[in-house]
């Protein structure tokens, strides 16, 4: 068994800050900067610095402005679209006797499959301004993406939170208390997350768009292989504790949610090889 590193989940704490205002002092604070916040910023920041090393093969007239302003977007998409969708997906009746919880994000709540549906519309909404397709700015994004899904995920280790199911592998771990009141040894299920939607699938995405490929093709491939790295991890994951299992004692929410991107990932590769040849595009490191 392997020891859970205890990381304080506040990474830096700011504050109480005295101003003075109009000859009164106000005390502001103190700030808590939480590492799962952190962990956001560096997965926006990461998809930034590897998509503006693609940006002239994509469109060389765009600006790296531009480009900030579709990362912006786009993370707006996965905010409001995560939040929304944990309370659409996950616990609706809570939310529906208490509208207010929705909008108390720092108690955790996000939905990666919300997410992914608030970064269509906002890629949606963004190429309408802009002058690109739909699966052009998907098809450019889509490899970026693991980045920020890695991120997360170490977040969710380091909060200790959508850990495993209990087991005797050598490398389970044991919770902290708060986290886990039956201290039981478990699937540090975050953490094979991590090694597949985070690097895996980046390695997957980054060598497969180095190449031209026809336009869909990307998304398809993440599509395709996120919902099979999701399906997977999700047997040994504990599932949400107000759904439990949806059917066999076995089918979680999130593997219901996965089977649309597997079967859309497939045939997005599909129709993309049968529709077009590979676009004219230099290849990139």
């Amino acid at each position: 068994m392997l020891p859970y590193p205890q990381i304080d989940p506040v990474a830096l704490s700011i504050g109480p800050l005295d101003i003075h205002v109009f000859n009164r002092f106000l005390s502001i604070g103190p700030l808590n900067i939480h590492w799962y916040g952190l962990m956001y910023l560096i997965g926006i920041g990461g998809a930034w610095l590897l998509a503006s090393r693609r940006l002239n093969r994509f469109d060389p007239t765009w600006s790296k402005e531009k480009l900030s302003d579709l990362i912006f977007w786009l993370s707006m998409g996965v905010i409001v679209g995560g939040r929304l969708g944990y309370v659409l997906f996950y616990d609706l009746s809570a939310y529906l006797a208490n509208p207010t919880l929705i909008f108390e994000v720092w108690k955790g709540g996000m939905s990666f499959h919300g997410g992914f549906i608030g970064v269509m519309l906002a890629a949606l909404w963004f190429g309408k301004r802009n002058g690109k397709s739909f699966f052009q700015l998907m098809d450019f994004v889509a490899p970026m993406v693991p980045i920020g899904l890695g991120a997360g995920r170490i977040g969710n280790f380091i909060n200790a939170e959508l850990w495993g199911k209990a087991t005797d592998v050598p490398w389970a771990m044991v919770f902290p208390p708060f986290s886990d009141p039956a201290q039981l040894p478990r699937h540090p299920s975050q953490l094979y997350q991590f090694a597949l939607e985070g690097v895996a699938l980046f390695l997957i995405l980054w060598i497969f768009s180095r190449k031209p490929r026809p336009t869909m093709a990307v998304s398809g491939m993440f599509a395709l292989f996120y919902g099979i790295f999701r399906f997977i991890v999700e047997f040994v994951r504990v599932p949400d504790a107000q759904l439990g299992y949806l059917a066999w004692n076995w089918l979680t929410m999130g593997q219901v949610l996965c089977v649309p991107m597997i079967i859309g990932g497939l045939f997005l590769i599909w129709l993309a090889y049968r529709r077009a040849p590979a676009a004219p595009l230099a290849p990139t490191a």
